[in-house]
């Protein structure tokens, strides 16, 4: 095994991003690898062997991330976006178009700066950007054309398209990531023909029939994540109308398949309402699905179909799994309060639980040890920062910026670390509690040793009662008789006692007084 990496953030500020060193941190701060760069966006290649730095409109930069030195400058004007080949071997730039005759998407080739491909694309969208997809290793390439899949010897574009598959109506395609050895293509609704997804076998002559197909109505859009082994494809089908009126975002399903053709169908959920997030493991044995109405529901799957585990439910709609393996985090972002809950699923245990509001992003780094949350602008302009917590929820880095764009750990492959087993047993063992040297203002918990398969209990917060309505049941009962639903406090409680002691009184004046007239 290579020697163990050390983690790296990557921090993008107004004034520019800098490459910080990771936990564990020295004195509690984290030490500065690369002071301040100036630029408008920043990325990590998918190994981490490479980052992009695009400086302005018209220049990107590659650096290399083994010396955080800047190895390549491309000048690309009127440049909209650019984005790096997983191993970072090609740079991709989409430059707005000022003619149909333009070649507008130019693949470069870092090493040497010099183009290797172009082609014309009218816009860029979700769906169409990246316009050439890579699998990890580089090996395959693809891009949608109208009608049809182009592939290309990735390793020398000079022989242009190799071989195409054509599908009338294809809108969307996905590659198959490790290997790329399949290809997903999506087909929307059209002429009362259902939309499809249909899965390709790589390769100039397997390509003539789909091994799985899968159709559906009602569908506006599509999510499509292939597993590691590209063995099984997730397909979050989506659409804009719910026609049961259960919710006004709309309806979503969850669709399996499998490229060896034993499963094709919907994914077995519990509960009803929206699907909010779907994410496979590391090893692509599993995948863990956050679902249904407020409080949404956790289940872990395996490759088969088959619910594994239920991790109960709660405000969540994010799932985050750890890379090296068991481990993995529930949470709830976005409009939701920022409540997170750590488990260790194979043992069906609850590590912890603590919050980290207003979070925008969240990712494990990539040994295992650290999950971090990071508040950013634009989404956010106030109370910007960084969280870092341990695999229990204990927080264990915290810091504040007037503004922050980014916060980005370095992607490592989890197999160049050791295995974390010993942090099982160590989990009780690390300290829970925040320092006010650390500015630690969120609550944490740590489960006991004792297992558990639910969320601990909440007391549940009592409904708002308006001024005016406080006295309510106290008045209806005087007037209607019966009992009050609640108890008094025991300052009402005192004061009733005095009242009914003065009404006495007074009775017991009056009559005097009428005796003594008499």
């Amino acid at each position: 095994m290579d020697s163990v990496p050390s983690l790296e953030i990557l921090v993008r500020a107004p004034e520019g991003f800098s490459l910080w060193c990771g936990p564990p941190f020295n004195n509690g701060q984290p030490a500065v690898k690369l002071e301040k760069v100036i630029c408008t966006n920043a990325k990590f290649s998918e190994d981490g062997s490479r980052l992009m730095v695009m400086k302005s409109d018209s220049t990107v930069s590659i650096y290399d991330c083994s010396s955080s030195k800047e190895i390549r400058s491309f000048a690309v004007p009127n440049m909209s976006a650019a984005t790096m080949s997983p191993c970072g071997t090609y740079l991709q730039t989409f430059q707005r178009p000022s003619t149909p005759q333009e070649k507008n998407v130019i693949l470069w080739k870092t090493e040497t700066g010099a183009p290797v491909y172009q082609h014309f694309q009218k816009n860029m969208t979700k769906t169409t950007w990246p316009s050439v997809q890579f699998s990890s290793d580089e090996a395959i390439a693809c891009r949608l054309a109208t009608n049809e899949i182009q592939f290309f010897d990735a390793r020398d574009f000079s022989k242009e398209i190799i071989y195409r598959v054509r599908i009338p109506g294809i809108a969307a395609v996905e590659l198959s990531k490790a290997p790329g050895s399949h290809v997903a293509a999506f087909i929307p609704e059209s002429k009362g023909i259902p939309a499809s997804v249909q899965i390709f076998a790589c390769g100039e002559n397997s390509m003539s029939q789909p091994v799985a197909r899968r159709s559906f109505f009602r569908c506006s859009t599509v999510q499509l994540s292939w597993n590691r082994g590209s063995t099984g494809l997730l397909v979050l089908v989506q659409a804009d109308v719910d026609k049961t009126n259960q919710s006004y975002f709309g309806e979503s399903k969850l669709n399996y398949l499998t490229t060896n053709g034993t499963h094709e169908g919907l994914v077995p959920l519990s509960k009803e309402g929206p699907v909010h997030d779907v994410q496979w493991s590391y090893s692509g044995s599993e995948f863990a699905v956050v679902y249904g109405f407020m409080p949404a529901k956790a289940t872990v799957f395996d490759k088969k179909c088959n619910p594994l585990v239920e991790l109960g439910t709660g405000p969540y709609n994010t799932i985050r799994w750890n890379p090296k393996g068991k481990f993995l985090c529930l949470a709830g972002f976005g409009n939701l309060p920022g409540d997170m809950a750590f488990w260790d699923y194979k043992e069906k245990k609850q590590l912890g639980t603590t919050r980290a509001e207003w979070s925008v992003t969240s990712e494990w780094s990539p040994d295992g040890c650290y999950f971090m949350t990071a508040t950013t602008a634009p989404r956010l302009q106030v109370d910007n920062g960084i969280k870092i917590f341990h695999p229990n929820g204990s927080l264990y880095f915290k810091t504040m910026f007037d503004k922050l764009y980014q916060a980005d750990w370095k992607p490592e492959s989890p197999d160049r670390f050791g295995e974390i087993a010993e942090l099982a047993q160590s989990i009780d063992s690390l300290k829970v509690g925040e320092t006010k040297q650390q500015g630690q203002g969120s609550k944490s918990s740590v489960a006991p040793n004792k297992a558990t398969s639910a969320n601990p209990p909440t007391q549940k917060p009592a409904a708002y009662r308006p001024p005016h309505a406080k006295t309510a049941a106290a008045i209806q009962t005087k007037l209607f008789g019966g009992s009050s639903t609640e108890e008094m406090s025991k300052n009402a409680a005192k004061n009733k006692k005095k009242r009914e002691k003065q009404r006495e009184k007074k009775a017991a004046e009056a009559a005097t007084a009428a005796n003594n007239g008499a």
